[in-house]
This record gives C-alpha cells, structure tokens and sequence, in this order.
C-alpha cells in the first residue's frame, strides 16, 4: 500500500512539472486543423482508463474553426452494438495561439487543450490537461488523417505521452473501428 502510494505520488508530481512546462506548437494555423481527424493513439493516467482501455477504438474528431478564432470539436466512436457516442466542445481560443479552453458538460471537468505537434496534412499531438474538483489530469490524443499512423508516429505519440508523465501501461494506439454515420 505504501509504495502504492509513493508510485501514485511520483507519478503525480511528474504530471504537475510535465503540464507546466507544455507549450503549443509555434506558428500554429488554425484553418488548417479543419476537417476530420481520426483519434488513432489515447494516453491518460486518470483511473477511469484502466477499467476501458481494452475496449476503446479508434474513433473520428471534426474541427470547425470558427469566425471568432475558437474550434468547434465534434467526436464520434461507433459502440459495439452499432449506436455511436457522440461529444461536442466549443473551445475558446487563449491570448497563446495553438492553445484552447473548454468545460466539458458532459464530465464536468475544465479543459485546456494546446495542439502541441502537427503537420497539418498528416497528424497532430493534443495535449489537455483536465481539472475537476482541484484534481488535475493529463490527456493526450494522437489525431491522424488516415487511419493508420505509421511505426515512428505511434512512437513519437508513446514518447511525448511519457515525458508528460504518463505511465507506459495507460498509452493505447487505438484498433480501427467502423465510422458512426454523418449527421
């Protein structure tokens, strides 16, 4: 129990010094994150993972700039039975381009997303740190506009994800999955 404790512990002082010191990428272009993304690789510590991790799949993100320099963030994953999970956020630009806000109604959590990576034609590393109750969590997400990310991606996402304190057993590249209908 005590190095249970003392593991936890570490890992979260590794988050606090990690989230601090993750700036966006520079000259970030907000036109050129539009359109459809697939959420191919998945990192978190939060507890909640553990218990889902082997079931998540890949599932699709759509961002809408919109005229005020905010993203409009849709999410979709198809489920096992054939009903999508769907999820919306209009995230409100920062004086720091590349870097963004949102609460999520859904979770109850106050976001700060920053797009930390990105070749916009090809993928981009999402760093967010959530805040619920004063408990912070890091969440990072490796979006693709394919559905494969090559080797050397996936192992760009798997090393960025541990230098952000993320322990190695909560990094998932996710399995493709079948798209929820447009609506």
């Amino acid at each position: 129990m005590r190095n249970t404790l003392l593991r936890m512990l570490a890992a979260l002082m590794c988050v606090l010094a990690a989230c601090a010191d993750v700036p966006p990428v520079q000259d970030f272009d907000l036109q050129k994150m539009a359109g459809k993304w697939y959420v191919v690789g998945f990192a978190t510590n939060a507890p909640w993972f553990v218990n889902h991790k082997a079931g998540m799949k890949m599932g699709t993100a759509v961002i809408v700039p919109t005229a005020g320099g905010d993203l409009d963030l849709s999410y979709a994953n198809l489920n096992a039975d054939g009903t999508c999970w769907r999820m919306t956020h209009l995230a409100k630009k920062t004086d720091t381009p590349g870097r963004f806000t949102f609460h999520s109604q859904v979770w109850n959590n106050d976001n700060d997303m920053r797009i930390v990576d990105v070749l916009y034609n090809e993928y981009a590393l999402v760093h967010t740190i959530k805040t619920k109750d004063g408990v912070s969590e890091v969440l990072n997400k490796l979006y693709s506009r394919t559905t494969e990310a090559s080797a050397a991606l996936q192992q760009k996402f798997i090393q960025f994800s541990l230098e952000t304190g993320i322990l190695a057993d909560n990094i998932a590249i996710l399995p493709q999955n079948a798209e929820c209908p447009e609506v």
